[in-house]
């Protein structure tokens, strides 16, 4: 059964830097908990359409996976499990300073997984930021058995994740930010 989990974070930084920061796959790693010691284990490039001439020289132009990159992590997918997964990912949508998505390939530890990452700017207090909105589509395998574990952990799993990479895009977006150089 396809679940899907929908999260909403508004962060002070123009869209086209924040965009920027979540198009550059060597951003993944430092996104994710340090528990699961993720590691980048390959990446196919495929080089976006070309970026907007407003955009050129602002913050975070760089590294960018358009529609079609190829990357394969490795992770651990359970806290202090000795196990580590292998999960296959492509870029498969891709619209500057809009989306874009990411889905599950060949290895991986969901039966379907889409993850669509999209930003709109949004002005709070006076300020204007980004509203980044992360929706992601996603079955567990094994089915009555996945569906279980989906209501005993799994989901919970997710949201957690999720609201660490919230914290994790607020520190390394901030003024500073040795991250905000490698975007």
């Amino acid at each position: 059964m396809r679940h899907e989990y929908i999260t909403r974070q508004w962060i002070p930084n123009p869209v086209a830097e924040v965009f920027a920061f979540f198009a550059n796959p060597r951003n993944l790693v430092p996104l994710m908990p340090y528990w699961q010691r993720v590691e980048m284990e390959g990446l196919q490039i495929v080089d976006p359409p070309p970026m907007p001439p407003h955009q050129r020289g602002t913050p975070g132009e760089g590294l960018v996976a358009g529609a079609g990159t190829r990357m394969t992590i490795r992770f651990r997918p359970v806290p202090f499990l000795p196990v580590r997964l292998a999960w296959d990912a492509r870029i498969s949508e891709f619209e500057w300073n809009d989306h874009f998505c990411d889905e599950q390939e060949r290895r991986g530890p969901f039966a379907y997984w889409k993850h669509c990452h999209s930003v709109k700017e949004e002005v709070r207090d006076g300020q204007t930021g980004t509203l980044v909105t992360d929706h992601v589509t996603y079955e567990l395998p094994w089915g009555v058995l996945g569906e279980l574990a989906h209501g005993l952990g799994a989901a919970a799993q997710i949201r957690s994740l999720f609201r660490h990479r919230q914290k994790r895009l607020v520190e390394l977006l901030a003024p500073g930010s040795q991250a905000k150089g490698a975007a």
